[in-house]
């Protein structure tokens, strides 16, 4: 749909943005504040990719405050700490196929989502949130939109975070579809 909007619009494409990952990524957030005990404003953690079956966590870049979440592990001598990482991350990846179960729908957490998205740009408040935006070479993509780490503002994308993936998460993003003829 960002691409669709994107090139019927003509807008330069750092205007136009999606909700991308960004209910995940508060998801994400939310599940590992409750699982460290910590707040969840003080997680640092994203989920990449497209929304849906495909995305990812990128669990090097994850951090509680500035300490990498992986290292928690063994600090705390939890040896399923690992195990219920990807444990949320499928929680994540799954959750909405569970809400419809329940409520028919999804309105709500994408509304939430799409607020707070609005939110960072009325306010020209330079926050980084993932959203769906046009990668222009990062991540070894171009010419595709897909929910990344952007800083947002005034004028939409300021500019695409790029994080330094491992080789696995790198793989991750598989080969993505464009339609022949569009960008």
């Amino acid at each position: 749909m960002t691409r669709i909007t994107c090139t019927l619009s003509g807008f330069n494409p750092r205007r136009v943005l999606g909700s991308g990952t960004a209910l995940d990524t508060a998801r994400l957030r939310y599940l590992l504040g409750e699982y460290l005990k910590a707040d969840p404003r003080n997680v640092h953690a994203y989920v990449m990719g497209e929304h849906g079956d495909s995305e990812f966590v990128p669990w090097s870049q994850a951090l509680l405050a500035t300490k990498p979440i992986l290292e928690l592990c063994g600090e705390t001598g939890d040896s399923q700490c690992r195990q219920r990482f990807q444990d949320i991350e499928e929680e994540v990846r799954t959750a909405a196929y569970k809400i419809i179960e329940a409520k028919n729908a999804t309105y709500y957490g994408i509304g939430m989502a799409l607020t707070r998205i609005t939110k960072a740009i009325l306010g020209d408040e330079h926050s980084v949130l993932t959203v769906s935006a046009m990668l222009r070479g990062e991540y070894g993509q171009r010419d595709v939109f897909v929910g990344v780490p952007c800083i947002i503002n005034q004028n939409g994308i300021q500019r695409v975070l790029p994080l330094s993936l491992t080789e696995e998460e790198t793989e991750s993003w598989g080969d993505p579809v464009i339609p022949e003829g569009e960008l």
